[in-house]
């Protein structure tokens, strides 16, 4: 997110999809202090996280209809509708960073005519753009000063037995980050 959308000062970010990347980019947005950070999600008790977190949130039709946008926009869901959404809500002259995966086949329908004539890019990102030599550093000082709360990427810890409902959890968008403890 960094890397790829290069934030100035004031610049508002919005994050699409919490699964763990979009969690990790909004974490990570608040913490750089740029401008506001709004999160877009479906799923009510993921945008309930992400205002504990600092983030105002979203249903995506509720940003659609109330004309949200945004300098930066990060998509991170790994799906068209979601990609489609985080180009709509990219204010003119602004960047959408896509960094979800989406399946091979998928495909998103796209206005050309918005994109010239309101100067907006499309970036894809995979895995952050990171230099892991210089990004590394940086984080780990945002996690000591405070600023980058890791733990909130954790929205369960379980044991090996209970693996299959864990990936539903997954697979229904409920989770997270999942932590396997073992028992001693």
């Amino acid at each position: 997110m960094i890397n790829a959308g290069r934030p100035a000062p004031g610049d508002d970010i919005i994050v699409v999809g919490f699964g763990g990347v979009g969690m990790a980019a909004l974490i990570t947005a608040v913490s750089l202090g740029k401008g506001e950070v709004i999160g877009v999600d479906a799923v009510p008790a993921k945008l309930a996280r992400a205002r504990d977190l600092g983030a105002a949130a979203y249903a995506p039709a509720e940003a659609l209809a109330a004309g949200v946008r945004a300098p930066i926009v990060i998509e991170a869901a790994g799906n068209a509708r979601a990609f489609e959404t985080a180009v709509a809500l990219t204010g003119v002259g602004g960047t959408t960073v896509t960094v979800g995966l989406p399946s091979p086949t998928a495909e998103a329908t796209i206005m050309p005519l918005g994109l010239t004539a309101e100067a907006r890019t499309i970036v894809g990102c995979y895995l952050g753009s990171a230099v892991p030599s210089r990004d590394i550093p940086t984080y780990a000082a945002l996690w000591r000063d405070g600023k980058l709360p890791i733990e909130a990427l954790i929205s369960s810890t379980i044991t090996l037995d209970r693996i299959n409902e864990a990936m539903d959890e997954l697979a229904e968008g409920a989770a997270i980050r999942q932590v396997i403890v073992f028992e001693e």
